[in-house]
């Protein structure tokens, strides 16, 4: 496979292929080893439903119907591109027998539409509106995994891991918001072989892009008082949207508005105090200044006291990338990562923040092992000193440059602590990017 993430790809025998995968689905269910023709998407798909429990023989569990899944569609911001889903879509799946359908962000199809008998057979298997077809409780499947992997992903034959569903192919590509990055859910084109072609994923790709551009035609281009906008990823001090206006933060009004932003049900003055200041002997009166100065720079009516919060929405890109990786969005997350939460602030709630996030991410970047996103990682700025990142990156791209850097890194790392550096300058300590024992523990 030239494309890991296109099931079939021209020329290739979807019949020969389809057995072979049957057979390697076989001795994965028997024996938990992935064996050859499967693609590593799939491989991983079909370990993480095992770890789900989901088993080969499992049916979806319809969870909403009538009036509840009327309810829940009507407010879905999804329902607000159906029209477009239909337009691009409909005629298609309509002649060549096929279905399309929309879930949510937890895999729940809320439409299924397309050739009454098509639509008849599916529904044999439960892929109707209403059901939930996450991973986690139907195992490998392109809606599923796609909301899963935050990628556009083909699931053709028995690479689905129910075997019910391994007559079916399927193509599915995540829907963001388009302003906060979160995934609102997939729209799908499900059918026989005849979807086993990489049109068919490059199709709902498009199809999912032009949803977002619509949904961004829908969004006000500026909140307003509506909601506040805060970027606090690599920067020291953090940018704030407000009314329009855009204002660059002191660094403890940058502390302070991302701790408000994560509580919007506010904080105490006592509460505030701890999260800020290392020192214990800073009083109340310090705080109440600092808060006094931030009213002044926010404009009134928006920082009330006893608790201190805020009185509109704050949308934080600290936040989004939060989101994405609750959801398992990671490549999303990792785009959405532009550096350490205020990197410089010794703040101590934002300290263990900074390293929750980092941590996180990072932990999933090495678990995903994804060539790109390690390597978009190890050339930032914050990963260029990571070891580990490194020899990730080394042992799925072998490069000639990756191999120098990881070797100088690891020298670094194993030379003593009275080691001098070039021109007898002493060696700077390693960080804990450099120890290979992951990162500190937040205290």
């Amino acid at each position: 496979m030239t494309d890991p993430w296109v099931a079939l790809e021209p020329g290739a025998d979807p019949a020969e292929r389809a057995r072979m995968l049957r057979s390697a689905h076989e001795t994965f269910t028997e024996a938990g080893t992935v064996t050859r023709p499967v693609r590593s998407v799939v491989a991983e798909s079909w370990r993480r439903s095992a770890r789900a429990g989901v088993g080969p023989d499992g049916t979806a569990d319809v969870d909403l119907m009538d009036g509840d899944l009327g309810a829940y569609r009507a407010e879905h911001p999804l329902a607000r591109v159906m029209p477009l889903f239909r337009e691009l879509m409909g005629t298609f799946a309509a002649d060549g027998e096929h279905l399309l359908a929309v879930c949510d962000a937890n895999g729940r199809l809320l439409w299924v539409e397309g050739h009454p008998t098509t639509r008849r057979k599916a529904g044999l298997m439960n892929f109707v509106p209403g059901a939930r077809w996450a991973e986690t409780a139907m195992g490998t499947n392109a809606p599923g995994t796609a909301v899963a992997v935050d990628r556009p992903v083909q699931v053709f034959a028995a690479e689905h891991f129910i075997r019910r569903v391994q007559p079916w192919t399927c193509a599915a590509a995540p829907v963001h918001d388009p302003r906060t990055g979160r995934v609102l859910g997939a729209v799908d084109i499900t059918g026989g072989d005849g979807l086993a072609h990489p049109h068919s994923l490059g199709f709902v790709q498009a199809v999912a892009r032009a949803a977002e551009s619509q949904l961004a035609l829908l969004v006000p281009e500026r909140p307003g008082q509506d909601a506040l906008e805060l970027s606090a990823l690599g920067r020291d001090e953090a940018q704030l949207v407000v009314e329009g206006r855009r204002i660059r933060l002191s660094r403890r009004h940058s502390e302070i508005l991302v701790l408000l932003a994560r509580h919007p049900e506010g904080l105490s003055g006592d509460e505030l105090l701890c999260a800020l200041y290392e020192d214990e002997s800073v009083t109340p009166v310090t705080l109440r200044a600092e808060m006094a100065r931030l009213r002044r720079v926010l404009g009134p009516g928006l920082l009330p006291s006893r608790p201190y919060r805020l009185t509109v929405p704050v949308e934080c890109d600290v936040a989004v990338v939060e989101r994405r990786l609750e959801t398992g969005a990671i490549t999303g997350a990792a785009a959405a990562y532009t550096g350490p939460v205020l990197p410089g602030s010794q703040a101590p709630a934002v300290v263990r923040l900074r390293h929750r996030l980092t941590d996180g991410l990072r932990t999933a970047l090495l678990t995903r092992r994804d060539p790109d996103l390690l390597a978009d990682w190890a050339h930032a700025p914050w990963g260029e000193d990571d070891v580990d990142i490194w020899r990730a990156l080394a042992t799925l791209r072998p490069t000639a440059a990756v191999r120098a850097r990881l070797a100088a890194l690891e020298s670094e790392l194993a030379a003593p602590p009275d080691w001098t550096g070039p021109h007898g300058r002493p060696a700077a300590t390693p960080s804990w990017r450099r120890s290979g024992s992951g990162a500190p523990t937040a205290t």
